[in-house]
């Protein structure tokens, strides 16, 4: 895949890794070091089974994007779980009767599949658009297959799946069990999944370990655990927007947002005449913003009434999480501390940390009125998007009223956007006719077939023909992996 980049906007792969790790773990109800952990534990267990070097580097790459599609199928797992977040926790720690509400759905295996089929696709691409080696993309899309066969999505086993799948598995089984239920009984559980979820061998390794590895680990600074889990893929350079994608894919109605909400600041910022190095860090403030959604249920944000006490306490804590992601994040720090200001007001009715103007700097007084500016004129399951019109009123209105800087929202509204930055995927090969564009736009928001079919006055077979022409095209089989593709690509 060839890319074109611009200055401003690459990171390097090892701090967007690290991103999208945080992400994955606050989806998957997990404590925010979870991969960090489960990377390390991994690499212990690939060096005492003899793995080579390369074997290694995947083990610590695969550990670290594992839950890298977590947001990708979170719609799915919300309408079969009813909680993404709370039934991956259960999932994960084994507790009982956590598939209980997939009866439903034809059971667990039967429900799980396209889950398990849209996250490994996903995380997949994430690794190849990272420039990532292809055992390290090959184990990600394979990543929840068992060795006896019963895993998902194929139900391969054995020798045809990559040997760093069971190893990743086993790491984040040790890391999980462990912390939850103590070692005695992680042990016991890792046993019982033997010759099951993963072989005897590796399993035997990890129960004779565990204890050494498990303290070792705990003694362990952050830096410390950085220094071990950095491969050489990952000192190269990758593109920020990429974990935009990855973090508007959790709800399909914000397709495009974080980018939206990055071009729209960084544009004001060049009207301001802040200097190169401000509208980078508000740039990539944009992208990242919403770090923090990850830690909200699904069906809170689809809510489409007033949301309760508790659910509105989810939603205040969206820009805690972010600013939590900044400490292991590198080189990305300075923009998601920055970013954890995005819903502060002057007048201090913001959150979460309910400042006001005194400890708002410049930057982030830009970056609220952005995201906000972004949000008026998109659709929300609570209402309808507002016409520019509409919407720059009601930014002035709050601009008179004290919540945002009023020279800083007329910047904004006489800005418009520029054009996205950053790196671009451009295979030579994919071309996207208009028709194909609308289709792929409207499925990318969470429209069915029939649904597109209306919005855009096509038969539901003319847009299938269009879908099944763009998947191929694309080279993927889901939506939310075509999205986080032509969204790298330029065409959303």
């Amino acid at each position: 895949m060839q890319t074109q980049q611009d200055s401003g906007s690459a990171i390097r792969v090892f701090d967007a890794v690290k991103a999208l790790a945080f992400i994955g773990d606050l989806s998957m109800g997990q404590p925010t070091d979870h991969s960090l952990r489960t990377a390390w534990l991994g690499a212990q267990l690939a060096q005492a089974a003899g793995f080579d070097a390369a074997s290694c580097d995947t083990v610590r790459e695969a550990s670290l994007l594992r839950w890298s599609g977590c947001t990708a199928n979170a719609p799915e797992v919300a309408d079969a779980l009813g909680d993404d977040i709370a039934g991956r926790e259960a999932m994960l720690a084994l507790r009982p009767d956590w598939d209980s509400a997939l009866d439903a759905f034809g059971g667990a295996s039967a429900a799980m599949t396209p889950f398990a089929k849209i996250h490994c696709e996903v995380s997949g691409e994430v690794a190849r658009m990272m420039g990532l080696a292809s055992g390290t993309e090959t184990a990600l899309r394979h990543i929840f297959e068992a060795w006896d066969g019963t895993g998902l999505p194929d139900r391969m086993a054995g020798g045809s799946v990559p040997l760093a799948v069971f190893v990743v598995a086993l790491a984040g089984d040790l890391e999980i069990f462990g912390r939850i239920y103590g070692l005695d009984r992680a042990l016991a559980l890792i046993a019982q999944r033997a010759e099951a979820r993963y072989p005897t061998r590796l399993a035997s390794l990890a129960v004779g370990h565990a204890a050494e590895w498990l303290a070792a680990l705990d003694a362990m600074e952050a830096a410390s655990i950085d220094e071990a889990l950095l491969t050489s893929s990952m000192r190269e350079a990758t593109s920020a927007e990429l974990i935009a994608d990855v973090i508007d894919l959790k709800l399909p109605w914000m397709t495009g947002y974080s980018r939206a909400v990055a071009a729209t600041a960084s544009a004001c910022c060049e009207r301001l005449a802040t200097g190169p190095q401000t509208r980078e860090r508000v740039y990539h403030a944009g992208l990242i913003h919403g770090i923090g959604r990850a830690a909200v249920p699904n069906a809170v944000w689809n809510t489409g009434t007033r949301l309760s006490a508790s659910a509105w306490e989810k939603v205040r804590l969206v820009p805690y999480w972010t600013a939590r992601a900044g400490r292991q994040t590198g080189a990305l720090a300075q923009a998601a501390e920055l970013a954890s200001y995005a819903y502060e007001r002057l007048d201090g009715s913001g959150y979460f940390r309910s400042v006001g103007a005194q400890a708002l700097t410049l930057e982030a007084r830009i970056l609220a009125a952005s995201v906000a500016w972004v949000a008026l004129r998109s659709a929300r399951p609570w209402r309808c998007a507002l016409t520019d019109t509409e919407a720059a009123g009601a930014l002035r209105t709050d601009a008179r009223e004290g919540r945002f800087d009023a020279d800083i929202v007329e910047a904004l509204l006489v800005s418009g956007t520029t054009p996205q930055q950053g790196l671009r995927y451009r295979p030579q090969a994919v071309r996207l006719s208009a028709r194909e564009i609308d289709v792929l736009r409207s499925i990318s928001r969470g429209a069915s077939n029939k649904e597109a079919a209306r919005e855009l006055e096509l038969s539901p077979s003319t847009v299938r023909t269009h879908v099944e022409s763009v998947f191929r095209k694309l080279e993927c089989s889901t939506r939310a992996a075509a999205t986080l593709k032509a969204s790298a690509m330029g065409f959303l």
